[in-house]
């Protein structure tokens, strides 16, 4: 929701507890004593307190009161017993509207602060990425799938190491706040090895030694790692999406591992090596990083988002155009909030 439609929303509350008063006191005039619309008076404290703070709507409240006292003086009402009813009936609305006022502005106050506190946690803990590192430019687009929130389970990191670019994107099993405090020790394992480690096996055995303190037996985080060196890339998948590479003849593939790998926190399962392969990444070339957020996010007809039909989006000269089209056309399939954490990583070679 943009920012024209937030200034128009609030315009039209603002209107409208003055608009419905005026309705009630034409309706009133026009249609005389006889049909009783003076208690429909109180409905402009209570839109009122749909938006207002207290003093407004106590101001509200006031003007309810004085066109009351005018209508029923107008409609030789005041002082009967109906009348005396009818003004305790809109001083009682009008005390419960103010009540409701100081209930929704605290409230509002509060999701502030947690919105506060949501935005440097995502400062701190998926922090923006360099927009260009190396030969490598870098955008991302994260969208949280928990109400009012900035991060959840979802985390990413590029880094300029020795070694080239590395790369993690990733999926904490779960929801919530235990998501996010695993996904803080993956990309807190993740930064220290990316600079000391001298490939990325190394790198996802750190890792693995970070989740080991951290995780029960039945958690774990699907990730994919990648280095970039020159015109070369290493992909090392432990059960995460596979990424899509889009090459500058518009062509592309989804890359699969060359062997399956379980996800980082089940690797005491297995004795097998990470199976790690390397594939050519020329100037022009692009990758897509995702998680399953957005590959499994569903229209109303329940089908599944066609990612691997969309990458013709991927061809605007701008990446950061490119992939926020990108997040457009998935809010625009869906039709609705997503249902999961979705962060879309896109890296494209920039040409010589």
């Amino acid at each position: 929701m943009g920012p024209r439609t937030d200034r128009g929303e609030r315009a039209f509350l603002d209107a409208l507890p003055f608009a419905m008063m005026t309705v009630v006191a034409v309706g009133d005039v026009l249609a005389g004593p006889s049909v009783g619309y003076l208690p429909l008076l109180s409905l402009g404290p209570a839109f009122a307190s749909l938006s207002a703070r207290v003093r407004r709507t106590a101001a509200v409240g006031g003007l309810a009161l004085v066109l009351y006292a005018v209508l029923a003086q107008y409609d030789n009402l005041l002082g009967t017993r109906n009348s005396n009813l009818t003004f305790v009936s809109i001083v009682g609305v009008v005390a419960a509207s103010m009540l409701a006022t100081v209930y929704r502005v605290r409230h509002e106050r509060e999701l502030a602060d947690v919105r506060t506190v949501a935005q440097v946690a995502q400062r701190v803990l998926l922090r923006p990425v360099p927009r260009r590192v190396g030969p490598i430019r870098a955008t991302v687009r994260y969208v949280s799938a928990a109400a009012q929130a900035t991060i959840g389970g979802d985390l990413y990191e590029v880094v300029m190491t020795p070694n080239g670019v590395r790369v993690i994107v990733g999926d904490v099993q779960g929801k919530g706040l235990e998501a996010v405090e695993t996904a803080a020790v993956v990309l807190g394992a993740f930064r220290e090895a990316a600079y000391d480690e001298p490939d990325l096996p190394s790198v996802t055995a750190r890792i693995e030694k970070a989740l080991a303190r951290h995780l029960t037996s039945e958690q774990f985080v699907t990730a994919v790692l990648a280095e970039l060196q020159g015109d070369a890339i290493t992909l090392l998948n432990r059960g995460h999406p596979p990424p899509l590479l889009i090459r500058s003849g518009k062509t592309s593939e989804t890359l699969d591992a060359s062997a399956p790998a379980p996800p980082l926190g089940l690797g005491n399962f297995t004795a097998d090596p990470d199976p790690a392969h390397c594939r050519t990444f020329a100037p022009g070339d692009q990758i897509l990083f995702y998680t399953d957020g957005v590959t499994e996010a569903r229209n109303k007809k329940g089908a599944f988002y066609p990612l691997t039909e969309r990458t013709e989006i991927l061809d605007a000269a701008d990446p950061e155009a490119a992939l926020d089209e990108l997040q457009a056309d998935l809010t625009r399939f869906v039709g609705a909030p997503l249902t999961d954490d979705a962060a879309m990583l896109l890296l494209r070679h920039r040409t010589r």
